[in-house]
This record gives structure tokens, sequence and C-alpha cells, in this order.
């Protein structure tokens, strides 16, 4: 970047944090933007993608912009044959998604957050590689039963306070990428329809769902607003639920994905799951400080595509969500 290009940049910057601030700093807007346990919250702002030039050009790869407050990079594990019980061959659009996000505050400062999905060999390495540049790991889990090679999923999560933290953040998550098989980015064309009743899943589960060629899938998010420490998290950002279904033929699918959920919602749920028949595989955090307390499931199952669907409707039912068309 050019010197000219970098101090504009970063004049933009104070510009958006100061802008965003002033409101929180003057005590407008609703109570729970602006109120925590230490009396200070601390709000995203909006960006653009040419904001993020920068992290892409350390990341190695482009991302795009959610909502205009997160940007969102995906690291498809295209390297990796993963097979799970009954010999299906998972896409990685299903369950071997990795991704990094990153958010901009009115205070300066910048949040990322990531799921990662590691095989085993690469687990303890590319942890060690995340903690020694200052990458904290939030969750360790599996997002599928059975399945070879194994794999793992971990959730990290960073904080910096200025754009040369944004930069070392980036630099850090990309060293624990650099450490595993994910190969390099390839572009991709617009996406097409998948062989599933798409309109049968939808009218299931109360929700738009959309096709990126090879998947399915429908994302709900939390209607409450969540909170990272003394952080507001972008809606749909850390807090969402999504159910993807991979065609296998006749209108078959695999089903996987996760449910968000409040303590008092999790029982409710895993019993609508399992009354559907659909498996239970993980219970767990993705945060350590978020509030309200957030759990998550996951899960599998295999079968009619819109039966499968009618099945998870009382999951959905179960919690306090409202569909989204964002990843």
């Amino acid at each position: 970047m050019m010197t000219g290009d970098k101090q504009a940049v970063t004049s933009r910057r104070r510009v958006l944090a100061a802008a965003a601030l002033a409101p929180v700093l003057a005590g407008a807007g609703p109570a729970s933007a602006r109120t925590a346990s230490d009396g200070t919250m601390v709000k995203p702002v909006i960006t653009t993608e040419s904001d993020w030039a920068p992290v892409a050009n350390v990341l190695g790869r482009s991302g795009n912009l959610l909502r205009g407050m997160t940007y969102h990079t995906p690291y498809p594990r295209d390297d990796l044959r993963v097979v799970v019980e009954g010999g299906i061959v998972i896409k990685p659009e299903l369950a071997l998604g990795a991704h990094v996000a990153f958010v901009r505050y009115a205070d300066g400062g910048t949040m990322c957050m990531g799921d990662v999905a590691v095989t085993e060999k690469e687990l303890q390495g590319v942890i060690d590689v995340w903690q020694a540049n200052g990458i904290a790991v939030t969750a360790l889990h599996k997002h599928l039963p059975a399945h070879r090679p194994d794999m793992w999923w971990v959730h990290v999560h960073g904080h910096g306070q200025d754009e040369k933290e944004e930069l070392a953040l980036a630099k850090g998550v990309r060293a624990g990428f650099d450490r595993t098989g994910i190969p390099p980015a390839t572009p991709s064309g617009p996406p097409s329809p998948v062989a599933l009743d798409a309109a049968g899943i939808d009218a299931a589960l109360g929700a738009k769902g959309s096709s990126d060629g090879v998947v399915y899938k429908a994302v709900f998010a939390r209607r409450e607003t969540i909170f990272d420490g003394h952080l507001v998290l972008p809606s749909g950002l850390g807090a969402t639920s999504a159910f993807i279904f991979q065609p296998l033929g006749n209108g078959r699918a695999a089903l996987s994905g996760d449910c968000v959920m409040l303590a008092e919602e999790v029982q409710n749920v895993l019993g609508a799951l399992r009354r559907g028949g659909i498996k239970l595989v993980e219970l767990h955090n993705h945060h350590l400080t978020e509030s309200p307390r957030l759990f998550f499931t996951h899960f599998w199952a295999v079968g009619d595509a819109v039966e499968l669907a009618k099945a998870l409707r009382p999951a959905v039912d179960a919690t306090n969500v409202v569909p989204t068309s964002g990843v």
C-alpha cells in the first residue's frame, strides 16, 4: 500500500471510530448497547471491503463483507477426503469449512473469530503456532460422527487495539493456517441450484435458504444482542444456527450443522432433535466471555431432505432466532 493510501485508510478509521463512539459516550441509544457489568459497551463500525485490503493481503486471499461490519474469509478443506459412517464422502461445504471473521470497533480496536477444521495430525502444531502468536483457542470439538481421517474443529479468538495489532492478528491466524494442508484459494463461478427440493425445505423450516451449487443451507441468528466481554457482536457473528444439506440423490441428503441455544433452551432442543431421529454429535461453547451465555449442538442425519427439515423445525421453534440470508 502506498504511504498516501495508508494515511487515508488510517484517517478514515479514526473518523469511523469517532462517529460510532460518540453516541456511546453521550449515553444515547438503547441501554443494551452501552451497559454491561463494567458500565461500558463498544459497538462495531461500518466498513467497506476496501478497508480490509491490508488484512486480505496478509491472509493471502479475499473475503467478503457481511452486513457491512463482518469481514469474512473462507478456507475450505478442498485437500481432504473425509468419509463418515455409511461411506458418505463429505463435501467441504457441508462440514469441512474453515473461516475467520474480523470486525472493527468504535474504540479503534479489532476483534477476530474463526472456526477451523484441522486433521488429528495438524491439531497440536496449529494450536502451538496460534498460542505463540497471541491467538486464543476457545473451543475444540467435533462436527461429525465417526469419520476418517480424524478431524477436529478449533475456535480461535483475538483482539487488537489498533491497525498494527489488527495486522498482527491476521499474521497470527495465517501462521496457523500455514501449518495445515489448506490449499490456495481458487476462483468459483456463480452458484447454481442443488438437486434437492429447496421449496420444500424452506417451507418446513419457515426460512429461505441458499445454494452455493454444492449444498443447500438455512441460517438463523439470535434475536438478542450478544456481547463478547465489552464488545457488541454484529448480528450473526458467532451466534447462529446453520442447517446444511448435502444432496445424495433421489431427494436424500446428509444433514450437518449446529444450533445456538441459551442454557434454558438446551434440553428442549436436544429432545426435539432426538425425537426427529437426528443424531447428536457435540454440546459445547464457542466463546469464553459472551453474554448471554451460548451453547451449541452439532448434529448429523441422513434421509429425505424435506423430512429432515421437518424434523429440525421443532428445534428452531425452541430457540429465539430469526432467519437470515447471511452465512
